[in-house]
């Protein structure tokens, strides 16, 4: 017999074992808020589908990190999240004012301030959306909303950061839970009196409109951060994207081994699978 046919044979019957089918969860890192009216960091890429693997074999399993948001400057994009194949790219950071929003797997919102022709970053067809934008001049001075797994961060035309796009539910844990929320807009609270704007349902952080910290996005959510303010010439700091997460689902005939470097625990739901979480780190998983 071949190897590949042994491999096959292996993968699909062998010892009586089902076919493995991996049912997976790949949620990238949010991108960091950007600073002085910055516009909310985007949300990490999120994949959902189904890989068929074969036993003994070991798989890359990355977890991104969440991109940092800065002060004086455009939050950062975050880190990628793989799985075998599949990778998840990071979400885009959210822009320093007067700037676009970079792209991602959801991408950043623009700054805001006296030009109303930057762009939110763009997403990534399958993965997410686009950032949002500031769409007026002089009248206004906040960032857009980062966008989101199931929604475009939403543009703003008042003193008040736009709104992170929506992220999407997934029941993969064996609960539903919304991931990859793109994070609020900043703005200028000393000129304009601006607010931040609020982030996206999935994680998302809130954006500010004083010298406050953009809003964090939640760990482990792919959430991204929230846009920073702008107070008396000062800058404040855009909020960290989150970071992401793993899930991978599979016929509870098989047993996991995770490999050194990162972080997963298992359960099993009712249904005749198990799930298994990786939180952190990069490394290699196998099933027997």
């Amino acid at each position: 017999m071949s190897g590949a046919l042994q491999a096959v044979f292996q993968n699909q019957r062998s010892f009586g074992k089902p076919a493995l089918d991996i049912e997976y969860l790949v949620v990238a890192g949010g991108g960091g808020g950007g600073s002085r009216n910055g516009g909310g960091g985007g949300a990490g890429g999120f994949l959902t589908s189904t890989l068929s693997l074969t036993a003994s074999t070991s798989y890359t399993v990355t977890v991104g990190a969440g991109g940092p948001g800065t002060a004086g400057s455009d939050g950062v994009t975050a880190s990628n999240s793989v799985f075998s194949t599949i990778t998840s790219l990071g979400g885009g950071g959210g822009a320093y004012q007067e700037r676009s929003g970079k792209p991602g797997g959801s991408g950043g919102g623009s700054g805001g301030y006296n030009d109303g022709t930057k762009v939110g970053g763009a997403g990534t067809s399958g993965q997410g959306n686009a950032g949002g934008k500031q769409t007026t001049t002089q009248s206004a001075q906040a960032g857009g909303g980062g966008g989101g797994a199931s929604a475009v961060g939403a543009d703003t035309s008042t003193n008040s950061g736009g709104n992170g796009g929506a992220g999407t539910a997934s029941s993969i844990s064996g609960s539903s839970v919304t991931y990859a929320g793109g994070g609020g807009g900043g703005a200028n609270g000393y000129h304009m009196g601006g607010t931040g704007g609020t982030g996206g349902a999935g994680g998302g952080g809130t954006g500010t409109g004083d010298l406050t910290t953009g809003g964090t996005g939640t760990p482990n959510t792919g959430g991204g951060g929230g846009g920073a303010g702008f107070i008396g010439g000062s800058d404040g700091t855009g909020g960290a994207g989150g970071s992401g997460i793993v899930f991978l689902k599979y016929p509870d005939a098989y047993d996991i081994t995770i490999g050194a470097g990162i972080t997963g625990t298992t359960a099993s739901p009712s249904g005749g699978f198990k799930v298994t979480t990786v939180t952190v780190g990069t490394g290699t998983v196998s099933w027997a």
